[in-house]
C-alpha cells in the first residue's frame, strides 16, 4: 500500500506551484504516469520494475508459471511448448490461444519480442544468457521453480510474486486457501479409509535406448511434500536433488521398497518413452516379481496430472490418491 504523507511544507509547495502559471502540467503528468507503477523483488533477489502497473501482456516460458497465471484468471499472451502443456497440465487448461514460443529450455526471442510483452516470466532452470536476451526485451520475473527444502512454500511464494505481478492478489488468496482445504479433506479421506501412515512411493519414469530410468519423488519434491501432508510414509531411501527433490534409480533399485508399499506413477502415453510401466516392464522378471506388483499395488494416476505445476495440479493430484488407495 502507498502511503501519502502531506506535511505542511509539502502543502506550501503545492501552493507556490499552483500560483506559477504553466509550471505544474509535466510535474502532475509524471505523477500520473508513475501512479501504479510497481517494483518486485524476484526468486534471484533482482529488482523488477513494471512503470505501468500490474502486467496485462504476459509470456511465460515454464509450464508451472504458465498454470498458476491461468488459476489467478490471466491468459498468457505466450507459452512456451503449447502443445506439451496441453498433454501434461489438464488442471488448468489454456483459455486463449496464446502464441507458441518454442521449447521451455529454448525460448525463441524472436517469437517473444513479436508479442510485445509488459512481462515475462522465466524460472532459473533457464540459463542465464538466455534470460539476459530476454531482458532486453520486457521485464523478466525470474522464478525458483523449485526448493527441496521448503517444496510447498516456494509453490505458494512463486504463486503470490505472479499474483503481486498482476494484480491478482485475491485470487491467488484464493487459491491457497482452496489448496489448505484440499490437503485437509484428502487427509481424512485417507485415515477414514484406514490408510493413514502407508508406505507409498510416487515415481515417473524414461526409457532411453534399451535402459529404463526410474525417477523417485523424495520428501523433497512437492509431490513428496502433499503426500507427507496427506499423511503417507515416503518408502523412498534415495536422496534427492536440492531443488526438485528427485532421485535416481533403475529397476534394481525398486526392489529395496517394502513389499507393503503402494508405488504410484503418472505416465503419458502420447510421449514416446516417458512410461515404460506399461511398457517394457511388463517383460521385466525383476518388475514381474517385486510383492507390491503381484499384490496389485501399482497405480497408474491419471495422465495430465503436471507433477512440477501449481495448486490446481496438486488439487487434482490430492483426488487421484484418494481414489487409488481407497480401492
Amino acid at each position: 500500500m502507498r502511503r501519502h504523507l502531506i506535511t505542511a511544507a509539502a502543502a506550501t509547495a503545492a501552493a507556490l506551484a499552483l500560483s506559477s502559471c504553466g509550471t505544474t502540467e509535466p510535474a502532475a503528468d509524471d505523477a500520473k504516469k508513475n501512479a501504479g507503477a510497481i517494483t518486485l523483488t524476484d526468486g534471484t533477489g533482482a529488482e523488477v520494475k513494471l512503470p505501468n502497473g500490474p502486467a496485462k501482456k504476459v509470456v511465460g516460458t515454464e509450464w508451472n508459471a504458465v498454470e498458476s497465471l491461468i488459476s489467478l484468471g490471466v491468459a498468457p499472451t505466450g507459452v512456451a511448448d503449447v502443445k506439451g502443456y496441453k498433454a501434461w497440465d489438464s488442471a488448468v487448461p489454456l483459455k486463449n490461444d496464446p502464441k507458441d514460443i518454442g521449447t521451455r529450455g529454448e525460448p525463441s526471442m524472436d517469437s517473444i519480442a513479436s508479442l510485445k510483452p509488459d512481462l515475462i516470466i522465466a524460472t532459473t532452470d533457464l540459463p542465464a544468457a538466455a534470460v539476459k536476451q530476454l531482458r532486453k526485451i520486457a521485464p523478466v520475473l525470474n522464478l525458483r521453480p523449485a526448493d527441496a527444502a521448503d517444496p510447498i512454500g516456494q509453490m505458494t511464494a512463486n504463486l503470490d510474486l505472479l499474483a503481486e505481478a498482476t494484480g491478482t492478489t485475491e485470487q491467488a488468496g484464493k487459491l491457497k486457501k482452496d489448496f489448505e482445504a484440499k490437503l485437509a479433506e484428502g487427509k481424512k479421506a485417507l485415515a477414514d479409509a484406514g490408510r493413514s501412515g502407508a508406505k507409498y512411493a510416487f515415481a515417473d519414469g524414461y526409457v532411453t535406448g534399451n535402459q529404463t530410468s526410474i525417477r523417485p519423488y523424495t520428501d523433497g519434491s512437492l509431490i513428496g511434500a502433499v503426500n507427507k501432508k496427506l499423511g503417507l510414509k515416503n518408502d523412498w531411501t534415495v536422496k534427492g536433488d536440492k531443488a526438485y527433490g528427485l532421485g535416481a534409480t533403475d529397476v534394481e533399485g525398486l526392489t529395496k521398497l517394502d513389499e507393503d508399499v503402494h508405488f504410484a506413477y503418472i505416465g503419458n502415453d502420447d510421449d514416446k518413452g516417458s512410461n515404460p510401466f506399461t511398457g517394457v516392464l511388463k517383460k521385466d522378471k525383476v518388475w514381474t516379481s517385486l510383492p507390491f506388483v503381484k499384490k496389485g499395488n501399482v497405480h497408474r494416476l491419471p495422465d495430465g496430472i503436471w507433477m512440477f505445476g501449481g495448486t490446481e495440479s496438486m488439487n487434482q493430484y490430492v483426488d487421484s490418491v484418494v481414489k487409488a488407495l481407497k480401492k
